[in-house]
């Protein structure tokens, strides 16, 4: 290329910005990046115009190869820059306007005007880099103007106001300025944001890379405003993003990196929000994570990506199931079926499918889904597990702790929710095979005792220092000492002690002498297994009503009475 040619060359315009399809955080730090270290108050001159003649050739040149030297013709962006930015920005958004209702059918009339407003879209990336002045953006309309402009007829302008809020949202920066971030985020909630992304996603065609980069960049800017304001997400689901979500998952495509990423974003959206999961339940949502689930029944994830979305869609549905009226879903929806097949199959996916069915059948709300799991014989699964820990668990990252976790708490549920003939079908469970399943009950409760005696000894011990040093032990410290217990398994050795005094209060004299002729070998006590029960009675019905929470306590002390 000679001098000539580098003099003519025009640089592409486009909307776009490059999207790594297999690391969506890798993309996003590199995007933050660019738009701050190079140069965080910088941006290019445009008042010199003049054009250079043919002997400046070498100092183009030059210049051309040396990007990155520092400009010399370079201004501070301060608030004048910013007004005059956004000012140009309005006009060519007018003239755009003003030239495609007057040549509706003449795109060369309104092309080059369209280019302008590219161009300004992309120049106005630098006010990402000045949070504080976010408020200028409010003041002048431009918000108004911008979300106004994701539904211009030309895609690629859509894409580029997606790919500059992306930016603008960048939750790093909001957090450079919480008050630049609460207005700015204020005036695209009010501008009805969410709906206006979900309409430009809906007529994106995601064959097309950089139609598929919209739709991630769109994904990016709704998951950026629910991390800084986590209140938004039920608005956002009920402004049609839940509903473009679940299409947008079951849709029979390839997977890719925004399958990945709408599985991320549904999880969030149903985290702690009844409203979402009632939503979501309410749409058949329950029956499309079945179905997306149930591929992994008999195959395991092929990449660490898929493997991570699915997790995220058990996790989802693991959300749905604290709402009540999901449990009758999921019921109908034979997701226990599903769940103990997986179990069966002993694929990756088995892990989950325990912690699922563990949210179904807990509380009197799972009394239903208890009875049906008994009915498709997943006692026949759930008891090889609580006899014997798999070895595979540490290696698709779950602790033996969390495995053990999970069962005991399923056999808990049931033994509390069971009732006449599948209650019966329970209890011989443990009578079996020389009561080998009250053994092994036995072995877990003395593996646990041990460890939160040993974490109890560690607390004392601090409290006995923090004493001597004049410390006020107030409710927080008591709080966090009582959570630093149940890390040590306090929890499972509340559930194996549920259990215990739930089969020796069942009427079979064989399970109670056995339970005690252990007790009494071991030289365990009843006092111990009564003390810790009193203690699980009193830390009972977080977020259950004081009705629900008193006839819990009542009951958990009659079994008491009679151990």
């Amino acid at each position: 290329m000679d001098v000539g040619e580098l003099l003519n060359y025009q640089p592409d315009r486009g909307a776009k910005r490059p999207r790594d399809g297999d690391s969506h955080e890798e993309s996003r730090s590199k995007q933050k990046a660019a738009g701050r270290d190079a140069g965080r108050v910088l941006l290019r001159s445009e008042d010199n115009t003049e054009e250079p003649t043919a002997g400046d050739g070498d100092k183009v040149l030059e210049r051309l190869m040396d990007q990155d030297g520092e400009d010399p013709e370079a201004e501070l962006v301060d608030e004048s820059t910013v007004k005059k930015m956004i000012l140009t920005f309005e006009k060519r958004s007018y003239k755009n306007q003003e030239l495609r209702i007057k040549f509706p059918d003449n795109p060369e009339k309104f092309m080059e005007a369209e280019l302008d407003l590219n161009d300004i879209i992309q120049e106005m990336h630098v006010i990402a880099t000045i949070p504080e002045l976010y408020h200028l953006l409010v003041e002048l309309n431009a918000v108004q103007s911008l979300l106004g402009l994701l539904s211009h007829d030309n895609t690629d302008i859509s894409i580029a106001v997606v790919d500059l809020l992306q930016e603008l949202t960048d939750i790093d920066t909001l957090h450079e300025s919480e008050e630049g971030a609460e207005v700015l985020i204020d005036a695209l909630l009010e501008g009805q944001v969410v709906a206006l992304m979900v309409q430009n996603m809906e007529r994106l065609d995601e064959t097309v890379k950089e139609e598929a980069d919209g739709v991630y960049n769109t994904l990016a800017v709704i998951e950026n405003m629910a991390e800084f304001r986590p209140g938004l997400c039920t608005e956002a689901a009920q402004q049609g993003l839940m509903q473009w979500l679940l299409k947008r998952i079951k849709a029979k495509m390839p997977f890719d990196a925004n399958k990945l990423y709408c599985s991320e974003i549904l999880a969030i959206l149903l985290q702690n929000n009844d409203k979402t999961r009632e939503l979501l339940g309410e749409m058949d949502g329950i029956d499309v994570l079945l179905q997306q689930l149930s591929v992994f029944k008999r195959h395991n994830p092929s990449t660490a990506e898929e493997q991570e979305m699915m997790e995220n869609l058990f996790d989802a549905l693991c959300s749905c199931l604290m709402l009540p009226a999901n449990r009758d879903r999921f019921l109908r929806g034979e997701g226990l079926q599903l769940m103990n097949l997986m179990l069966r199959e002993k694929k990756m996916s088995r892990v989950s499918a325990l912690k699922v069915l563990d949210y179904g059948m807990i509380g009197p709300e799972g009394s239903d889904n208890c009875h049906k799991f008994v009915d498709i014989l997943g006692l026949r699964t759930i008891f090889p597990l609580f006899m014997k820990t798999p070895k595979k668990m540490k290696k698709v990252g779950i602790s033996d702790k969390q495995h053990e976790e999970h069962v005991c708490s399923i056999i808990a549920s049931m033994l509390r929710n069971l009732k006449g003939q599948q209650r019966s079908r329970l209890l011989s469970k443990f009578t079996e095979n020389d009561c080998e399943k009250v053994d092994r009950l036995m072995e877990l409760h003395f593996k646990y005792l041990e460890a939160v005696q040993l974490a109890d000894k560690r607390i004392e011990g601090e409290k006995h220092d923090m004493v001597r040093r004049g410390e006020i032990l107030d409710d927080a410290m008591d709080d966090e000492f009582y959570l630093r217990r149940l890390d040590a398994g306090l929890f499972v050795l509340q559930l194996l002690c549920y259990i215990m005094v739930e089969i020796c209060a069942a009427g079979v004299p064989q399970l109670q002498q056995r339970v005690h002729q252990i007790l009494n070998l071991r030289g365990g006590s009843v006092k111990v297994v009564r003390h810790i029960m009193r203690e699980y009675a009193e830390n009972i019905g977080d977020g259950k009503s004081e009705e629900f929470k008193e006839s819990e306590q009542k009951r958990i002390m009659e079994l008491l009475e009679n151990f």
